[in-house]
């Protein structure tokens, strides 16, 4: 199993500066980091400071969010990392600012490789002087980058030089208040030791239930497979029973009387079917909150 960290944060906040920081720790220990990147322009200019890093393994989406590019084009640069470089320990996947977590990790969560990844969690990078003006952004934006906070498994309060020690303490319980379960860390210029995240993000996950993300955190995930073919009824039926926690899902279930796995996709209390021509893999990926106990009752 790979470990998969997803660095998440508002434009402008400091994310890719915690991602060089990152890649340097984790070579000093001898692993073998890859790095996932998204940017929106057509020039991969944040890229270019992974690149003259050294040597890291790096695939780009550009052009557009990871969460509303299509997971298709996630999926297909995770596998040409998975396959073109055997050594990796770890990937570190740097979204857009404009990416929310939820959608975010829906694009990295696939059935195709769900078994060789280990997502661990969500840092997200808070840019302190930003935060203390947040109410002059738009509302959409004001209101992605309070789910950018509620969301993440650890808060990298960033440029936290820029502003006051009483402002400081300020944004640092407006955001314990936003996200009660995150540990809050202080940092300037993204600047965050990675066996930090690393040690919050180990919980022990539990053998009865295989969440991929850490245990009791925010947002986490888990795997459900079939062991035999089901109704689609009994499908959506079991869907409509679940709690409104349940964000995403997606996968592909064998269907009685249909010859390959179809996927299935959940959102927003939406079900969408669609046939596949190939044989794939019989799992469904799961992500909200407070999931442990949701299982497939055959």
């Amino acid at each position: 199993m790979i470990d998969v960290y997803l660095y998440s944060g508002f434009l402008g906040s400091g994310k890719t500066s915690l991602l060089l920081h990152s890649i340097a720790q984790l070579k000093a220990e001898g692993k073998n980091p890859a790095v996932l990147m998204n940017e929106f322009g057509e020039l991969p200019v944040d890229s270019d400071s992974v690149s003259a890093s050294g040597d890291v393994p790096l695939k780009e989406l550009l052009s557009g969010c990871i969460c509303c590019t299509g997971s298709e084009k996630t999926e297909a640069q995770l596998q040409a990392l998975l396959e073109d470089y055997a050594d990796i320990d770890v990937i570190l996947i740097e979204t857009t600012g404009a990416a929310h977590p939820v959608e975010a990790l829906d694009a990295v969560y696939s059935p195709l490789f769900a078994d060789r990844l280990r997502v661990k969690g969500i840092v997200t990078v808070a840019d302190a002087p930003r935060w203390l003006h947040r109410e002059q952004l738009s509302p959409r934006i004001h209101s992605l980058m309070l789910e950018q906070i509620r969301h993440a498994h650890v808060i990298a309060l960033n440029k936290s030089d820029l502003v006051t020690d009483s402002q400081l303490a300020t944004i640092s319980m407006e955001l314990a208040n936003l996200n009660t379960s995150a540990p809050i860390v202080q940092t300037v210029q993204g600047k965050l030791d990675f066996s930090f995240i690393e040690k919050t993000l180990s919980a022990e996950n539990s053998t009865h239930h295989p969440i991929i993300s850490g245990k009791n955190l925010p947002l986490s995930s888990k795997v459900i497979s079939f062991s035999h073919s089901v109704m689609k009824e009994d499908v959506e039926a079991w869907t409509a029973s679940l709690p409104d926690t349940v964000y995403r899902m997606k996968g592909y279930i064998p269907i009685e009387g249909v010859k390959n796995p179809m996927l299935f996709q959940y959102a927003y209390g939406m079900v969408n079917w669609m046939p596949e021509y190939v044989k794939m893999p019989e799992r469904l990926v799961v992500i909200g909150e407070g999931i442990d106990q949701i299982a497939w009752n055959d």
